[in-house]
């Protein structure tokens, strides 16, 4: 049992100093700190330093512009300003964009993303102001039709059977370094037909995990017919929607999908998956596995 103080002392630390008590680099912030805390349980009250995972307000800023200020993990931002693009519907490949630059300042971290200018033009007659929360997935949408915004249906779907489900949600943990350091996070990882873990992702939020994952595939030129994304939450409308953005054809979830999310996947030929466990799943599109 962990107990919740008040007042707690935070220092930054660098994750492969932890055990060294090294100091840390003053930039990037660090994927999670260090807090001294107290451990209650069995009668009795110890110090302890717990790790906390990390929380950055991150703007994704396109030439000049800030769209979209969200809650993120400072990790692999690289890989969440591509993935992210596309989702939005911003760009429709990773050659529309020129250039990023991570910028870590007082108050947060700015992404700067040089976007083709015919892009940039579409997003500037479409921009919509966005401000977003840990694990949200809509905030900001200044419509209906921009939040069920269609998706494309999938059209190479890459044949997968049950076990390589199974191994993909029985290796995952195995693969969450912040997970295991922090207790927290979410993932989304990329695995190939026989359930290896090709790319895993880590953030604070569902979505900018999965956005993180899309966006580190674009940038390896990993093809969505390749394999298949496994995530570590439930599986909700925006989530089918971002991996049919991508063109993958089967999400797998721990846990429940939503009735919205089953609809779409069954409108976007997605073989969505839910409640997997070491040992069995349910399928709730037509396409069985």
């Amino acid at each position: 049992m962990r107990a919740r103080t008040t007042g707690a002392t935070l220092r930054n630390e660098h994750p492969a100093d932890l055990a060294l008590g090294a100091l840390p680099d003053a930039e990037p912030v660090p994927a999670y700190v260090a807090a001294s805390a107290w451990r209650t349980g069995d009668g009795t009250r110890m110090a302890c330093l717990e790790r906390l995972i990390e929380e950055s307000p991150v703007a994704l800023v396109y030439n000049g512009i800030s769209h979209a200020v969200m809650l993120a993990s400072p990790s692999d931002l690289e890989d969440f300003a591509v993935g992210f693009s596309l989702c939005e519907g911003i760009i429709t490949s990773p050659g529309e964009i020129y250039g990023i630059e991570v910028a870590h300042g007082a108050l947060g971290i700015e992404t700067r993303i040089e976007l083709a200018a015919e892009r940039f033009m579409s997003m500037k007659a479409r921009r919509r102001s966005l401000a977003g929360r840990t694990g949200c997935g809509l905030c900001g949408v200044d419509s209906l039709a921009a939040a069920l915004r269609p998706v494309a249906p999938v059209q190479d779907v890459l044949e997968v059977g049950p076990a390589a489900v199974l191994r993909a949600i029985r290796d995952l943990p195995g693969h969450q370094t912040l997970h295991r350091l922090t207790g927290a996070g979410h993932a989304a990882a990329w695995a190939d037909r026989d359930g290896r873990i090709l790319m895993l992702r880590e953030d604070v939020g569902r979505h900018n995990a999965l956005d993180k994952l899309i966006g580190g595939l674009l940038r390896e030129g990993i093809a969505p017919a390749s394999g298949f994304a496994v995530v570590t939450s439930r599986a909700s409308y925006e989530m089918v929607q971002k991996l049919g953005a991508f063109g993958g054809g089967l999400l797998a979830a721990v846990s429940a999908p939503t009735a919205a999310a089953v609809r779409v996947a069954q409108e976007s030929n997605i073989t969505l998956v839910g409640f997997v466990r070491e040992d069995r799943f349910t399928t709730y599109t037509t396409r069985s596995l």
